[in-house]
């Protein structure tokens, strides 16, 4: 094994990791077949993470401040609520197109039989994103003739949309893109 610098092993078994769930087959990654993959003892993970629970947080981590940090882009630097939810959404489908093994933990199949908080904490990224798109169509209310108290059920449908789209894309094996015919949705769905 070749020396690496601090960080960089951990980085790159959370890399590998993420790559083992690009598998269109949805096989159990186990600790032992990314050791495998990595051409490491099982050891060796767990002197960069105390459990495979804890790679998945990593992952998750890693979703967290790409998505919302993102978010937070798009709302500085857009000030139309609508064209900030247009933009947040397509940034969720093509950020899960990019990363495909994210997506399945966006959609928690990578999460089945792992730690229960792993979950929960995906569902709480769900309710934040779901959160902000609230927030966007809060602004283009006051901006035009939308209705504010519609916002709840426009963030929901907007989320579902999303979701079922990452769900579509991994149950697909990656062949049906969340971003197929995307735009003409959004449209829709905005309108």
């Amino acid at each position: 094994m070749a020396t690496t610098k601090p960080g960089e092993r951990k980085l790159q078994i959370l890399q590998t990791l993420a790559a083992m769930l690009e598998s269109p087959k949805g096989e159990k990654i186990t600790t032992a077949a990314l050791a495998a993959k990595l051409d490491v003892s099982e050891a060796a993970l767990y002197r960069h993470f105390a459990s495979k629970a804890q790679m998945f947080e990593g992952l998750i981590e890693f979703i967290e401040s790409s998505v919302f940090g993102l978010i937070n882009q798009i709302s500085d630097q857009q000030e139309n609520g609508l064209q900030q939810a247009r933009t947040i959404i397509r940034m969720l489908l093509e950020f899960a197109e990019q990363n495909p093994g994210m997506t399945k933990v966006l959609i928690g199949d990578a999460l089945v039989n792992e730690d229960e908080r792993l979950q929960q904490r995906m569902n709480q990224f769900v309710d934040r994103v779901e959160l902000a798109l609230r927030q966007c169509w809060k602004i283009a209310a006051t901006q035009g003739p939308l209705r504010e108290e519609e916002a709840t059920l426009r963030a929901g449908l907007l989320m579902a949309f999303v979701m079922g789209r990452w769900h579509r894309f991994a149950k697909s094996g990656f062949q049906h893109h969340p971003t197929e015919a995307a735009a003409q949705q959004i449209a829709l769905l905005l309108g």
